[in-house]
């Protein structure tokens, strides 16, 4: 007995779980089988599911199970991101809860508490995806900081600085306070806020007061780290200054006034104050003037005891309160109001500042050549491909990627150094020793007398691995599965981390395996609400998605997230996309229940054979729209237009199928008995047939359902299932059927809204006329217009027939150039339809004279474009023909 109602709380889990039992999703190298792979962009162990992920890895499942229905072997490979910032917050705040500081721990003890916090949390994001349908070959499931992983991470590290691309210096990185840290470019995110310009006065010295120069800079705080002033030479202000120094305010220290031409003369007052340890352009300029550097602030952002005031005090705090010593001293002239960027980071939203810092850096010029060249030749192709230039920009202006962070959690930086300094990279300490002992001879020394890097290498750099460290493909090159799956097939991810993962992952492709990991990348774009704005937690915009498929079921979820994603765009969620895909569930279960509510006529009746006849069109009508849905599907899912292909299915099932396929071939109801008469036995096996590839062609959208209805739509086997059935293929398309149907759905349509616009009841029988030079084009429709409209008989005119109709109570519509008139006559109250007749005669006479008066309007028609002066003369004819036809009916209601 199928349930009244679809409730997907009962059917999910158990078909998830019959999934897993029977090993639908595990996938071995098999030769004889084309693989398909996608690697899922690891999620942080930090995370949960949230709306981003819904539809990210809902695109990924679609890709997956069509692929595993075509035949493919299809791969998903599942696992989790380590997110050394991310999670290292976590366990400290864990530790803080618990009344425990990371400084009073050793390392080794610091680490225990990490992988406890992992052990606990670090898979919940991963079982939350099974409650979505995703599915992942489980037992494949990876983590980048398990040892296999890990290992692959260093012997790269090892690899690439013995090639001479990695090295260790000094350089301007961007610091992240919060943290306690660095970070690449790629995760500083630049916000545009409110600041104050503030103008201070330096004196000159040596003029006892009486000569200045006033600079505007929005970071006071970092006066007390000025190595200079700089002015453009050309300046003509300041000439009298060259050579000369300024005194900085409160503390009273010298510094030279240097000219240079990047120096901007119209911005502020035409001069700079230069601090190269916190600004990359000062530490540029400093460079060239051979200027001291000096770092006034800790690593918590805090002033330390070179700023000689205000130590230990918070930049921000020291900002406000240099401004009112300044204000104090007389130093201040004005602040003003400034919009200008800051970079954040994108891990802890702390500002980001510019800091001189010894840390570890791979060279990147020579290594993302391959990577540039293979998306802009397409070898690699982005999805939507406007997505290239952001790509070819930053690829062309790539920097040293700085790979070292002050953190614990980690792959720990495989470097270690003897007591004078001498660095020796190897993977471990023990080959470290081996090194010093064969290249400087120094066999007394042992592994005590060597000392391991403090810092962890970025997270990315442990990512950027990933389409070849999850087969092992780095530790052993050859194997099976790496040999099997790699290259990968496409890549589902968000455009904001196309540069520091998709692009590093194709540099590390083309540098160990010589080729692309893999074809196409699909760029999905932010989910926002309604106003557009981002769904985050802070802001608590976005729902929790397991609240959404309790409410909603998973399919139903699945298909509202798809509705309006485009890949690239961002999609506007709105809680109604999801009800539309729960409406979509309970729309195809409904249909379900009533095909298979239905009775079977035996094989051998004596049903009419004009009424056989007339259901097999219906068939062949279906049919064609099956296969020509299946063609456009194709070509949607080969231009990943994902949303499309949805919408096509949707349109397909719940239009044609349901709302029309299912209306045409419907026993009618028999009111003496209660109950439908039987079905015709080979129109009920194709519409069984129909049903069963509807549900292949779902259900990578819609997992769930489509199994629950395909087992029970017909005898299964123990171990079948609808996920390894064969995806439907594209058959002939008899273009003249579609064309024909499309008359008949157009003729019912036009039929309804005349009984609706006249309040006739669906039960009233109505005659109707053609005037058609193609009659027999409607021979065969002819039972099928009278069933679906209620048309008591059907006749065909000539001229002259057509206007005898026309004359009588009868309404028109014309389809193609043919014209039909319906015969109302005892149907309507007369006199009222004189009223709204003559209602509707006046209307447009006065529409026909707003437009007769534009047109008569010379300038409009001199200066108008012409095609909306065509417009306008296109809606005069249709008027005048409308009024000719209200004056005519008006007669005819008068007779």
């Amino acid at each position: 007995m199928i349930s009244k109602t679809y409730a997907p709380q009962e059917i999910e889990e158990k078909w998830y779980q019959y999934w897993l039992d029977n090993q639908f999703f595990k996938s071995t190298p098999d030769p004889e089988k084309e693989p398909y792979t996608i690697v899922i962009p690891p999620p942080n162990v930090t995370g949960v599911l949230h709306m981003g992920h819904m539809l990210n890895n809902t695109i990924q499942d679609v890709l997956v199970r069509k692929a595993r229905m075509e035949g493919k072997n299809a791969c998903w490979v599942p696992g989790t991101d380590h997110a050394s910032i991310a999670t290292e917050a976590k366990v400290v705040a864990m530790l803080k809860e618990r009344g425990i500081s990371k400084k009073d721990l050793t390392r080794e003890e610091f680490l225990e508490y990490a992988w406890e916090w992992t052990h606990k949390y670090g898979g919940i994001i991963l079982s939350q995806l099974r409650k979505l349908g995703a599915s992942c070959d489980w037992d494949r499931t990876r983590f980048t900081m398990e040892p296999a992983l890990h290992d692959s991470v260093i012997d790269v590290f090892v690899d690439l600085y013995e090639k001479g691309q990695i090295y260790r210096g000094v350089r301007m990185v961007n610091w992240d306070p919060q943290g306690r840290t660095a970070v690449s470019d790629e995760e500083v995110i630049t916000k545009e806020i409110q600041q104050k310009l503030v103008y201070i006065r330096y004196e000159i010295a040596g003029s006892n007061g009486q000569d200045a120069i006033t600079i505007a800079t929005v970071r006071p705080e970092t006066i007390m780290a000025d190595a200079a002033i700089a002015v453009n030479p050309n300046d003509e202000r300041y000439k009298h200054l060259h050579g000369r120094k300024a005194i900085i305010p409160l503390i009273n220290r010298e510094i030279p006034i240097i000219t240079d031409e990047y120096v901007t003369m119209d911005f502020g007052t035409g001069g700079l104050k230069v601090t190269p340890a916190h600004d990359p352009n000062d530490y540029a300029l400093g460079i060239t003037h051979n200027l001291p550097v000096l770092d006034i602030l800790n690593d918590d952002g805090t002033l330390n005891e070179k700023a000689q005031i205000l130590v230990g005090m918070d930049r921000f705090a020291a900002r406000k309160a240099i401004i009112k010593l300044l204000e104090e001293s007389g130093n201040l002239e004005k602040t003003e109001e400034y919009k200008s960027n800051v970079g954040t980071s994108e891990r802890t939203g702390a500002v980001i500042e510019p800091k001189l810092s010894l840390q570890w850096f791979l060279k990147m010029d020579e290594l993302s050549k391959p990577a540039l060249k293979n998306v802009m030749d397409d070898t690699i192709q982005l999805v939507p491909p406007k997505f290239k230039n952001m790509y070819r920009s930053w690829m062309e202006n790539v920097h040293d990627w700085c790979i070292s962070r002050q953190l614990w959690w980690g792959q720990r930086i495989p470097a270690f150094y003897m007591q004078d300094g001498t660095i020796i990279v190897a993977r471990n300490k023990h080959e470290a020793l081996e090194k010093v002992q064969h290249e400087k001879l120094l066999f007394a020394m042992t592994e005590a007398d060597l000392t391991q890097d403090e810092d962890v290498l970025d997270t990315w750099f442990s990512s950027w691995l990933w389409p070849m460290s999850v087969f092992d493909g780095l530790k052993d090159p050859n194997n099976a599965d790496i040999n099997y799956y790699y290259p990968t097939n496409d890549l589902v991810t968000a455009p904001e981390i196309l540069f520091f993962w998709v692009a590093r992952m194709i540099i590390a492709g083309y540098e160990y395996r010589g080729e692309a990991p893999f074809k196409n990348v699909y760029l999905t774009g932010i989910v926002r609400d309604k106003l557009g704005r981002k769904m985050s937690k802070s802001l608590g915009n976005s729902p929790d998605p397991l609240d959404l498929i309790d409410q909603y079921g998973a399919d139903g979820v699945r298909t509202g997230m798809l509705f309006s994603s485009a890949a690239g765009n961002d999609l506007m969620f709105d809680e109604k996309l999801v009800e539309q895909g729960r409406n979509f569930s309970n729309k195809v279960w409904n249909a379900f229940r009533l095909v298979k509510g239905w009775t079977v006529a035996d094989a051998n009746n004596n049903d009419n054979v004009e009424t056989r006849h007339a259901l097999s069109l219906p068939i062949q009508w279906f049919e064609s729209k099956l296969n020509a849905t299946l063609i456009q599907i194709e070509d949607d899912f080969s231009k990943f237009r994902i949303s499309d292909a949805l919408q096509a299915v949707y349109k397909l099932i719940w239009d044609d199928f349901c709302s029309q396929y299912l209306e045409l071939i419907k026993p009618p109801f028999d009111a003496v008995t209660g109950t439908s008469h039987p079905i015709d036995k080979a129109t009920y096996e194709a519409t069984i047939n129909f049903f069963e590839r509807l549900m292949g062609l779902a259900h990578p959208f819609m997992p769930f359902i489509t199994e629950e209805i395909w087992q029970d739509i017909r005898e299964r086997q123990a171990g079948e299932s609808i996920c390894i059935s064969s995806f439907p293929k594209a058959g002939t398309v008899d273009s003249q059927v579609l064309t024909d149907f499309d008359t008949l759905f157009e003729i019912i349509s036009n039929i309804r809204n005349i009984r609706n616009a006249k309040q006739i009841s669906p039960k009233t029988e109505l005659p109707l006329a053609i005037k058609t030079s193609t009659p027999e084009r409607f021979g065969k429709l002819e039972a099928l217009v009278q069933k679906m409209a209620n048309v008591s008989a059907i006749s065909y005119v000539n001229e002259q027939g057509a206007s005898e109709a026309a004359s009588g109570l009868a309404l028109s519509f014309l389809i193609k150039g043919d014209e039909y008139f319906v015969n109302i006559a005892g149907e309507i109250d007369v006199e009222q339809e004189i009223v709204s007749t003559r209602k509707e005669l006046e209307y447009n006479i006065g529409f026909r004279e707003s437009t007769l008066k534009k047109l008569s309007n010379e300038k409009f028609v001199a200066n108008a474009k012409p095609e909306l002066v065509d417009r306008e003369r296109q809606k005069l004819a249709d008027a005048e023909a409308k009024i000719q036809a209200l004056e005519q009916r008006l007669k005819d209601l008068s007779v």
